[in-house]
């Protein structure tokens, strides 16, 4: 009788085990299946757009396509040097403004600012991740460019300069959260321990704090470079779209994006022009691996760090 009832017992909890490691492969699976399907994805669209990028070299040369400026596909030039050199030259510029004014900004939030104030600045800087890159476009096609026109004196006021800041604007709430994050993961022994030797709150927070964070602080600086050479319509709309190298900031000029943007839909199937546009897509998704090359390189190397 009692061994009746003890496998009476058992037989339920071991049929629950059962069914819980059933469910549990099952989500092994399926998690896998999907890590699969991502992989092979990702490596479709590398495989596609390289393929047809490749394909530009059948009619031009490697050293036109990098060393020449000109673009016209009517008279088949396709130099994409300019291009290049515009989506680098709104790329650093945009992250040598921005990075002064995000660091400071996540400092304030971090260690000075009153909780009250930060609770109203910490929603409004996420507010801005969540705006459309085309209402930025907008806001400086109508407001930003006239401004500049007015201020600077020049003739349309397109180019480089409003580029920038709109990219500015744009990547600031990255910066911002990232290295806020990253502040705030600092150990508080750390500071207290500064405070302790005689540090000024301001020499805590530059010598021992920042130094602490740089990892994450690099990390964010590397993804906001990620976001603003990969902008398509908030640029387009600004920076005059004109194949010529900058020189100067209110030069009307173009990135490789925009010129994706403004020609995709007119080069026809399997042309020169169309491969040619193919391979700034190449360049950029390059670019974009060596971003996130970085980022972990710079992530481990800042694991090993704190390890040490």
């Amino acid at each position: 009788m009692e061994k009746t009832e003890e496998l009476t017992t058992i037989t339920p909890t071991f049929n629950r085990q059962k069914k819980a490691l059933l469910i549990d492969a099952s989500i092994k699976y399926l998690l896998w299946a999907c890590a699969i399907l991502m992989t092979v994805i990702v490596l479709a669209i590398i495989i596609f757009v390289s393929q047809k990028g490749l394909q530009t070299f059948d009619s031009i040369s490697v050293s036109e396509f990098f060393l020449a400026s000109k673009w016209d596909p009517d008279s088949g030039k396709f130099g994409g040097l300019s291009f290049i050199i515009g989506s680098l030259q709104v790329t650093l510029l945009s992250i040598l403004l921005a990075t002064p004014l995000a660091l400071s900004c996540s400092i304030f939030l971090a260690k000075i600012a009153p909780k009250g104030i930060k609770n109203i600045l910490r929603p409004a800087i996420d507010l801005y991740v969540a705006i459309p890159s085309i209402v930025y476009g907008y806001l400086g096609l109508t407001v930003l460019i006239p401004f500049l026109r007015e201020t600077f004196d020049v003739s349309g006021g397109f180019g480089l300069m409003p580029a920038v800041l709109v990219l500015v604007v744009m990547i600031l709430p990255t910066i911002i959260t990232l290295s806020e994050d990253a502040i705030n993961s600092v150990p508080q022994s750390l500071e207290e321990a500064s405070i302790a030797l005689g540090a000024t709150r301001l020499q805590t927070i530059y010598k021992v704090i920042l130094p602490s964070a740089i990892t994450g602080i690099v990390s964010a600086i590397v993804l906001a470079m990620a976001r603003a050479i990969g902008e398509t319509m908030a640029v387009q709309m600004v920076i005059g779209n004109t194949p010529v190298i900058a020189r100067s900031l209110f030069t009307p000029t173009s990135t490789l994006t925009s010129n994706i943007v403004l020609e995709m839909g007119n080069a026809p199937f399997n042309s020169a022009w169309n491969n040619a546009l193919f391979l700034m897509a190449l360049l950029l998704l390059i670019i974009s691996l060596v971003i996130i090359l970085a980022i972990r390189y710079v992530a481990a190397k800042g694991t090993v760090n704190h390890a040490r």
